[in-house]
């Protein structure tokens, strides 16, 4: 008879660098994807909180507190947009910066535009235009916190 191990949902917490660029959330299914972007941001100094999908997500993100948060599209449970709405609807999260990254059809840029995402990267990504992205993001965020107003786009 064969054993057989089975793991449950296990959320993946990178180390705490010192004198990190910020905090990000990564939402999504796959794992190799996460893993990618995850190794990623970490190289230019990052810190990276991953979730598997929306749900867990909204789960973790009072407790991660990120500055940018990345999501997927096609996930299960809750996908991107419906993720991007509920964190927008919440007066705790709906500051954070939103980016998509995903296949970035016209369909996923108008209902990510429609659920108050940021920011769109098209898979495949280069890993250079990522770190951009999720910089520029962190920057404004910030930027916008000395000033006394919270970052995105203001919905809600």
């Amino acid at each position: 008879m064969a054993k057989t191990r089975t793991r449950g949902l296990r959320r993946t917490y990178s180390r705490v660098v010192p004198g990190a660029s910020g905090r990000v959330l990564v939402v999504d299914d796959n794992k190799v994807i996460r893993q990618l972007i995850k190794v990623n941001l970490e190289l230019e100094g990052f810190e990276v909180v991953t979730a598997n999908d929306g749900a867990e997500c909204l789960d973790i993100v009072h407790r991660v507190c990120p500055d940018v948060i990345t999501l997927d599209v096609v996930m299960p449970r809750l996908d991107g947009f419906a993720t991007a709405a509920q964190l927008r609807a919440d007066p705790r999260t709906r500051h954070l910066p939103l980016a998509i990254v995903s296949a970035c059809t016209q369909y996923e840029v108008e209902a990510g535009i429609e659920a108050g995402v940021d920011a769109f990267l098209a898979k495949p990504f280069e890993p250079a235009e990522l770190v951009r992205v999720v910089r520029r993001l962190a920057e404004r965020k910030d930027r916008r916190e000395r000033k006394g107003t919270p970052a995105g786009r203001g919905r809600g």
